[in-house]
């Protein structure tokens, strides 16, 4: 994998249309209003944008957590979890190129919603962001995560979600 690869304009275009359907998706199946959407809790980043520790080999994504306090607050009390789903462009650029049959647009809808999945888990203290990083926890979650996210994908109409969906339900992690 080249991780010095990185998004073109054009395909952070894609990105930016697959995480608005993400969030839509996510938002629905949870069942969350504007109000309780965790849009102000996360980041995303690209490549261009990633620190050092933050390119991984494997994933196309991960989600970092961070703690985030209001400006001039020092008390735990104003603290909250802020979240960075860094997108591992390499990875993805990598993937498209050696599977012509998986889309760009569906790959990236499906990472985006996987992520979104795992931060509202994290949120709603479904999953405990400090053991995710556990190996048996790790699979156990991951298992869960692409079930829901499968769940949320099987009615969406996008040209190649389908073989997406087909891959992830195979088995197969794309990885």
């Amino acid at each position: 994998m080249d991780k010095k690869k990185a998004f073109n304009s054009l395909q952070l275009k894609v990105l930016d249309d697959a995480i608005l359907i993400a969030e839509e998706m996510v938002s629905n199946y949870y069942k969350m209003s504007s109000t309780q959407w965790l849009r102000s809790r996360y980041d995303i980043k690209t490549f261009k944008e990633l620190k050092e520790d933050e390119i991984v080999d494997g994933p196309f994504a991960q989600v970092l957590a961070y703690e985030a306090r209001k400006k001039y607050r020092e008390l735990g009390s104003s603290s909250m979890n802020y979240y960075t789903i860094c997108f591992q462009d390499g990875a993805i650029l990598d993937k498209i190129s050696q599977c012509e049959e998986i889309l760009l647009l569906p790959f990236l809808i499906y990472i985006a919603v996987h992520e979104l999945v795992h931060i509202v888990r994290f949120s709603k203290f479904q999953q405990i962001y400090s053991a995710s990083s556990e190996l048996e926890c790790a699979n156990q979650e991951e298992r869960k995560v692409h079930a829901i996210t499968s769940e949320i994908l099987k009615g969406l109409n996008v040209s190649g979600m389908d073989i997406v969906l087909l891959y992830y339900q195979n088995g197969s992690s794309f990885r």
